[in-house]
């Protein structure tokens, strides 16, 4: 099979590679993704696939994807956006000003379909054609119009479907109430469209394909008693993420490191205080009583923070002799109006409340900057830039309030966004300090400048990954000054998940690079009769996986133990299991463990929790992963086996003293320090690290001393996702 021939030296590509300054990496990636796609059948089932991160450049990688398709003999691209107008706009401008320089040139015409001509002429039919198309019935129905009716001679040219945010609407199957797995109906309309068309290829570009490639091979529709042969990508091309951005490794990895700034962006919320945020009720909560009251204190805490880090930052550009920017914070909890516009009311209260603190309470306002200020304080002297003092930042706070220079929108509806857009289509910073609240509405794709705080509390019975990800409007460029005051603010719960999903994400990520799609991830779960199977991808439940990597640990966080009448007995019997294996020895030496025995300890740790106190421990998922790893070892002598390894009188507490629950109970300190044991003894078969814990009542505990668990996984692990639920 001769090669392909690409012409990267044309003349809509290399004006784009010049204009916008394209790195060698984002170069090959888009010279990479029209040669498959010239190379591929990229079919109704089979598109292309440009795998980006959230906010991490997608966008100006299909336009550069889309200037070279133009060079190299397609003529007709084809835009599918998100499902709101307002996303639809900033696409579409986007475009016009790529291509700004072509349209001068009468060498390309760009559309919005719906304000389509229907007198073209073949002077402007004969140019390069772009089409931006929002995922909407009425929109399908105008491309339909346009392609097959008005100017069937489009749809006889080469052409090229972008999909972007492939998962939102061209997701090939939605669940109804009855759990009976239907056609999406704008997904009909795409495959109508594309399957007419003569010769168009199908580029889907996304940062949360799970929905596309976990589907089954084909669905039976029993509606339509028809079998939907779902997308699947045809190949997968990712999209380089440079090293100024911000994403899950941030906010869900480097922040585990003490001597990070990301270590100290996240704040946890009580989700008491979520439930008084839903709608007002004087019996939980007194509006008068903002600026003092426990029931909201993470949200005050987290509107004054934001307050006072957008003000050191723009101390901070006055003293470098820059212009001050204007920062944005985010509130994003639910999805209903009624609770917006109690959100709205609760914030405008604390910031009328802090302007009359000017005047009449200093002492309260002081204190509640200076709390502020001493939050903020650690990740920028970590960063190690310009701190103004709390006197200066007091006073610029003052002035800030009596100025009134802090905007607080809500945001409910497409409206309301389009109100909101500058010139750009991004949501425009009115003020020098902006607090948008609001919901769905805020997420996909809506480019929210300098977001120094992030106040989320969406807690959906089952999580989504496309939707938990797309939320995360936190992620993207960001700079390191400004995430030193960046603040992070959710439930302990949500934050888990999160991360879970993250590491579900970046687990995948890694298959891809490592051989593509349809391989490298194996996915498991317990049977029936609690056998460890294989599963089939589509069926997992995503806040019930849990992803397996080397070197990582499992342990639980947040739980309380049982009073000591009740426990007692089984933490003797679990000193029996446990030190006989260690007798005599001041640091015991890691020793083999049969898993059976192993089992066995870990159901007795869990019956010492109280299951109504604290976090819930997935110890399914533990016992899972460690039986999996143990079982699957290549040297014989190790399989069913797992390393042990055990210290005794820790005096470890519940809860550190920023307030998060402690999730670090093992040290790497020292030759004998367990966890640098543990990654030395872990090579092919899991290791076990058993705390005895004296779990003092100053501590946190109940005054009883208790096991804490941690399992390692072995440095030869393979990607592993454990389910602990299934969808069926």
């Amino acid at each position: 099979m001769q090669a392909t021939m690409l012409n990267t030296k044309g003349y809509f590509y290399s004006h784009l590679v010049k204009k916008n300054n394209y790195t060698l990496d984002l170069r090959t990636c888009i010279e990479n993704t029209v040669l498959k796609l010239l190379e591929n059948d990229t079919s109704v089932n089979r598109p292309g696939m440009l795998l980006g991160k959230i906010q991490s450049g997608k966008t100006r990688t299909f336009i550069g994807v889309t200037a070279l398709a133009f060079d190299n003999g397609y003529d007709v691209a084809i835009v599918l956006t998100k499902g709101t107008r307002a996303l639809a706009q900033q696409t579409y401008q986007r475009l016009q000003g790529d291509f700004a320089d072509f349209k001068h040139d009468d060498t390309i015409q760009i559309f919005d379909i719906m304000l389509l001509p229907d007198n073209l002429i073949h002077y402007e039919l004969n140019q390069k054609i772009m089409i931006v198309v929002k995922k909407e019935t009425n929109n399908l129905q105008r491309l339909y119009t346009a392609l097959f009716e008005t100017y069937p001679m489009l749809a006889e040219k080469k052409g090229l479907m972008i999909d972007d945010e492939a998962d939102f609407a061209s997701i090939g199957f939605t669940r109804s109430r009855d759990q009976i797995i239907e056609i999406n109906k704008i997904a009909g309309q795409i495959d109508e469209i594309r399957t007419k068309l003569q010769d168009c290829d199908f580029l889907q570009v996304t940062a949360t394909p799970y929905s596309l490639y976990l589907q089954p091979e084909d669905l039976i529709v029993n509606s339509s008693n028809k079998t939907f042969k779902p997308i699947k990508p045809a190949f997968t091309e990712l999209v380089p993420v440079p090293d100024a951005y911000i994403g899950g490794d941030y906010y869900f990895r480097e922040s585990e490191d003490e001597n990070t700034v990301a270590y100290h962006i996240y704040q946890p919320i009580l989700p008491d205080e979520l439930d008084v945020l839903k709608k007002q009720d004087r019996r939980r909560f007194k509006l008068e009583e903002a600026l003092t009251s426990n029931k909201i204190a993470s949200l005050r805490h987290a509107i004054i923070n934001f307050i006072v880090g957008g003000i050191i930052r723009r101390l901070q550009a006055g003293i470098q002799g820059e212009r001050p920017k204007k920062f944005s914070f985010i509130v994003h909890t639910e999805q209903g109006k009624q609770a917006h516009e109690w959100q709205e009311t609760v914030v405008m209260e604390i910031k009328e409340g802090l302007r009359k603190a000017v005047e009449s309470d200093k002492a309260l306002l002081h204190d509640l900057i200076k709390a502020a200020y001493v939050n903020l304080q650690p990740s920028i002297q970590q960063l190690g830039v310009i701190l103004p003092s709390l006197e200066d930042v007091k006073s610029e706070v003052e002035t800030a309030l009596r100025n009134d220079v802090i905007m607080i929108t809500k945001v409910n509806s497409e409206k309301d966004v389009n109100q909101l857009l500058d010139e750009q289509g991004q949501l425009k910073l009115r003020a020098p300090l902006n607090v948008f609240i609001g919901g769905q509405i805020l997420d996909r794709g809506i480019t929210i400048g300098n977001l120094i705080g992030f106040y989320y509390g969406r807690n959906p019975k089952t999580f989504q990954q496309d939707t938990v990800l797309q939320h995360s409007r936190m992620f993207g460029y960001r700079s390191e000054e400004d995430l030193a005051v960046t603040r992070f603010y959710t439930t302990q719960h949500i934050y888990d998940t999160m991360k879970k999903i993250h590491e579900f994400d970046s687990a995948l990520r890694a298959a891809f690079e490592k051989g593509g799609q349809d391989n490298g991830v194996v996915f498991i779960q317990k049977d029936t009769e609690n056998h460890i199977v294989p599963c089939s991808p589509n069926k997992i439940i995503l806040s019930t996986i849990t992803t397996l990597k080397p070197f990582k640990r499992l342990l639980p966080i947040g739980f309380q133990t049982g009073y000591k009448t009740y426990i007692s007995k089984i933490v003797a019997e679990l000193n029996d299991l446990i030190l006989e294996h260690v007798q005599g020895q001041a640091i015991p030496e890691p020793f083999l463990l049969d898993i059976e025995k192993a089992n066995k300890i870990i159901e007795k740790i869990q019956a010492t929790f109280d299951e109504k106190e604290g976090e819930k421990w997935d110890v399914q998922a533990f016992l899972s992963s460690m039986e999996y790893l143990s079982q699957n070892s290549v040297l014989e002598e190790h399989r069913g086996k797992v390393w042990c390894i055990v210290r005794k009188n820790r005096d470890m507490g519940r809860i550190r003293e920023d307030g998060r629950f402690e999730d670090s109970p093992a040290t790497t300190k020292g030759e004998k320090g367990e966890l640098k044991v543990a990654r030395e003894v872990a090579k092919d078969i899991p290791a076990l690290i058993l705390l005895q814990q004296n779990g003092k009542e100053e501590n946190g505990w109940r005054g009883c001393p208790f096991w804490w668990p941690i399992l390692v996984t072995p440095e030869n692990t393979p990607t592993v996702v454990f389910s602990s639920k299934s969808a069926e």
